[in-house]
């Protein structure tokens, strides 16, 4: 019996560099998918709110609360002008929202993504789902990483995913189970250099290309304890300014040496992190912004002894907004979309919850 299925996903990143919308065809014949991003689009965020998630994590529980509301309200709003500019109107059947991340402690049981379900729904007139973390965080797992199951489903021609986003996670495909779990900070650490030097990004990784590998500074980055912990694990947004910024900042190398130090630690992080992926042939299916880091992808293949692939530019770009579309699909039908093999929890379960 074959399904149909017309979902928008909203994903924003811990990067903040944009809302990534996806409007997703998805269809299900005995199991078998088969999906289209039919329209992608990047939203720019308003300065103002930018600059309020940026703070968010020392806002009191009220001002928290209220940028929560606010923020799905302001989802909403930009949902409506993305239907209306594609023509949509009456072809979208629910929306599903990842939410932006603003606490992350699998440890202490509780994950926060804000972005309100009810004021999107109101706003936009659809079904909302979001909140696709926080049942597996009560199972005891990581609620991290969640975009497996969609791989699982969508991109089953492969079996070693990474994703280069302001975190760096991957997950492999194995016959019985599929393990996954974040690795390192990516983009976070790179961009916070490149703002040093009033650029969104290292294009391409050249400003890296030009530096020189600092090994005192490498042996820092390191040595940090989140990279001797055993998998399943995951890192919260905030990692990157407690633990990793203070010790590039406390290096007076210049930007393009730290880049390119950055970079060495990520593909070092990674190289670790596969060692227990026996099978040299399998190739990296890599996303995310960093996968158009030329340099760094340079770094991970001498590094690891592997291929990257990098695919279309709109599946590097859309790939978590298709999966959160995704994973709202499964949670319409009431079906598993996050997995305890990836995230360490006591059983598979069914996450998110409906605005209707």
């Amino acid at each position: 019996m074959e399904s149909q299925y017309r979902v928008i996903g909203l994903m924003s990143g811990s990067s903040l560099d944009g809302i990534d919308l996806a409007y997703c065809n998805f269809r299900s014949n005995n199991n078998a998918w088969t999906f289209s991003l039919a329209q992608t689009e990047c939203i720019e965020w308003d300065v103002a709110i930018c600059d309020e998630l940026k703070q968010a994590s020392q806002l009191s529980g009220k001002d928290l609360w209220h940028l929560h509301t606010r923020l799905g309200r302001y989802f909403g709003e930009k949902i409506n002008a993305f239907i209306a500019r594609h023509g949509l109107n009456g072809q979208v059947d629910f929306i599903a929202s990842h939410g932006h991340t603003i606490f992350h402690f699998p440890e202490q049981q509780f994950t926060t993504q804000i972005g309100d379900g009810a004021q999107l729904a109101a706003v936009t007139g659809l079904p909302t789902i979001v909140d696709f973390r926080s049942k597996d965080i009560a199972l005891y797992g990581n609620g991290a990483p969640v975009v497996p199951i969609g791989e699982k489903y969508l991109f089953s021609a492969n079996k070693l995913f990474l994703n280069i986003g302001g975190i760096a996670n991957i997950s492999y495909h194995q016959e019985q189970r599929i393990v996954g779990f974040d690795v390192c900070c990516a983009n976070q650490l790179l961009n916070y250099l490149a703002g040093k030097m009033d650029k969104p990004y290292d294009e391409y990784g050249a400003i890296a290309e030009s530096g020189i590998v600092r090994q005192d500074l490498l042996m820092q980055l390191n040595a940090v304890s989140f990279f001797a912990l055993p998998f399943p694990k995951s890192l919260d947004n905030g990692f990157s300014s407690n633990q990793m910024i203070p010790i590039l900042d406390s290096y007076s190398y210049s930007i393009a040496d730290k880049l390119a130090t950055c970079c060495e630690h990520i593909a070092m992080q990674l190289n670790t992190s596969l060692q227990f992926v026996q099978d040299k042939s399998d190739v990296i299916f890599t996303t995310g912004g960093g996968a158009f880091n030329r340099y760094l992808l340079q770094r991970i293949e001498a590094l690891t002894s592997r291929k990257v692939v990098v695919p279309s530019a709109e599946i590097v770009n859309y790939k978590e907004a298709l999966i959160i579309a995704f994973m709202g699909v499964l949670r319409w039908r009431n079906e598993i979309n996050v997995l305890q093999t990836v995230t360490g929890a006591k059983a598979d379960s069914v996450n998110g919850a409906i605005y209707y």
